[in-house]
């Protein structure tokens, strides 16, 4: 129940309490600032709410209605988004990689998207000080990106047969790969074991040797005094007579709620923060919230994320092990002769056997005998997955339906996506790449799922007040007491898991905060 001394003013509120929330309330919190959390989800208990199953654990994904459609309708879900305290931290792979110094300055090098308003310099400190806070295991030496190593905990081994045969394919080819950096414990630390490969990260790690913001930043945030209120949709972010936030209205067991306070953080991710503000439209803001420069909700990216499986004379048992732990980026940068610029990771990536019985007869549209042919072989294939960058194009966007409401009375976002030229032609050139691997490691490449994964974009950072929606330090333009700190202010999505970059731009705008209202900028 919320409780009238719940909704004592703070100094900030923050909307969700995923990997950028958690950072920014445990880092103000400690700061001295009265913060109050509010998550649409539950406060997780891995141990008693976490089981072993797939179908089951799908709660951890975002289960309210959206709609989606274009030319490439984006499938929405447990594979991108994040539901409950923790948000997708809670059943993300861990994967913790850097984004490259080219992935800011996209505009500058290569002609197309446009130039983060920093860099990755800005950036660095941060990425150090996540790393070591969550005590990131990885190799010593890292061969690629401005970061090579080493990382707080050793490189987690022995690696998986699916690892294995990536790794081997990729000698025979003289393709570098190395294991993978992850937010996994490959030794104790502070009261947390290391891994015992159970291989449920996706489902939500019972053991909690994987890192979430359930188990890290949001009990240290509640140490220091932070407020964290789950089971607390979020409906309006209002505005005084002033034109600042003045706070947010919720709803929590049906009834509603309104939180004031000085500062209003979204860190609801990339569809819930625009639809938030565009539902948020007033007097001031006709077309939504902070949206003077009509960005909000534009540029939608996921990452392309095909899958290729290959079949094998001997036993790989995709199940077995921690789902990522080795990779590839030497195809992330741009190289003249491709035909396309920009480019990808490629990790061998595990699957439960529900998901790849799934993924394959619904792309494949098997059943019958076929689907039970291809279930009796589940331990004789392995998987390949590209993390592959794409463009922004406003034409991709989040916005409101205005027929259909939901359970709280909310207009249902509507998801519209489709590639590009480009899109295509670096997921062609991935594909490929995939099924060569995986042949020379002595595989049978049978299947390619198209996917998508890892939101990014709809409101975007810059520089430019009339063509993005937030600063460098994730403040509104047009309201300087309103903050969007998570990934959908991405201004171009890179070719790598972006759960670090979400993190370090959270610690660098917390460090932001302070000092701002210092000087009465805020």
């Amino acid at each position: 129940m919320v409780s009238k001394q719940d909704n004592q003013p703070a100094d900030v509120c923050i909307v969700g309490a995923g990997a950028a929330g958690g950072v920014l309330a445990k880092k103000l919190a400690e700061a001295g600032f009265k913060v109050v959390v509010l998550e649409a989800g539950p406060h997780w208990d891995p141990q008693n709410d976490w089981t072993s199953d797939e179908l089951d654990m799908k709660k951890l994904g975002w289960r309210e209605l959206r709609l989606v459609d274009g030319k490439d309708p984006l499938r929405l879900g447990h594979n991108n988004s994040g539901f409950g305290v923790g948000g997708g931290t809670c059943h993300f792979t861990g994967v913790a990689l850097r984004f490259h110094e080219s992935d800011f300055e996209v505009k500058t090098r290569d002609g197309v998207a446009e130039d983060w308003p920093i860099k990755y310099k800005d950036l660095e400190p941060y990425y150090h000080q996540i790393e070591q806070e969550i005590a990131v295991s990885g190799p010593r030496d890292f061969p690629w990106g401005a970061f090579r190593g080493p990382y707080p905990q050793p490189e987690r081994n022995p690696v998986s047969a699916n690892a294995e045969v990536f790794m081997i394919g990729c000698e025979r080819l003289g393709i570098r790969s190395s294991v993978t950096p992850v937010a996994i414990l490959s030794a104790p630390y502070n009261d947390r074991p290391p891994c015992t490969n159970r291989g449920f990260c996706n489902q939500g790690c019972k053991p909690n040797a994987k890192f979430s913001t359930l188990i890290t930043y949001i009990p240290q945030a509640q140490r220091a005094g932070a407020k964290v209120l789950p089971n607390c949709m979020v409906t309006k972010v209002n505005l005084d007579n002033n034109g600042k936030v003045s706070g947010v209205t919720y709803v929590h067991d049906g009834q509603e709620y309104e939180q004031r306070t000085r500062v209003v953080i979204l860190s609801a991710f990339v569809i819930e923060t625009p639809r938030l503000l565009l539902n948020s439209a007033c007097p001031q803001f006709p077309n939504g919230l902070a949206n003077t420069s009509g960005m909000v909700g534009k540029n939608l990216m996921p990452h392309s994320s095909h899958d290729v499986y290959a079949y094998f004379d001997r036993e790989i048992r995709l199940y077995k092990g921690t789902p990522v732990l080795a990779s590839t980026q030497d195809f992330y940068e741009t190289e003249p002769g491709r035909g396309f610029v920009r480019g990808y990771t490629i990790h061998a990536h595990g699957s439960r056997p529900v998901a790849f019985g799934r993924a394959i007869a619904n792309q494949y549209l098997l059943w019958g005998k076929a689907l039970q042919d291809l279930l009796r072989d589940y331990n004789f294939y392995a998987r390949l997955t590209l993390v592959g960058e794409v463009l922004p194009n406003p034409n991709n966007q989040v916005a409101l339906d205005p027929n259909l409401k939901d359970r709280h009375g909310l207009p249902v976002p509507k998801v519209t996506f489709g590639y590009g030229d480009n899109d295509l032609k670096l997921i062609a050139h991935g594909v490929e790449k995939c099924k060569e691997i995986l042949a020379a490691a002595g595989g049978e490449p049978r299947y390619v799922v198209a996917d998508t994964a890892h939101l990014h974009g709809t409101c975007r950072m810059g520089n430019d007040p009339k063509t993005s929606v937030v600063n460098g330090f994730c403040q509104s333009h047009d309201i300087p007491n309103l903050f969007i700190c998570d990934a959908s202010v991405f201004v171009t999505s890179g070719g790598a898991n972006p759960t670090m970059t979400v993190m370090a731009l959270a610690a660098r705008t917390a460090d932001y905060i302070p000092k701002a209202m210092g000087r009465r900028e805020i």
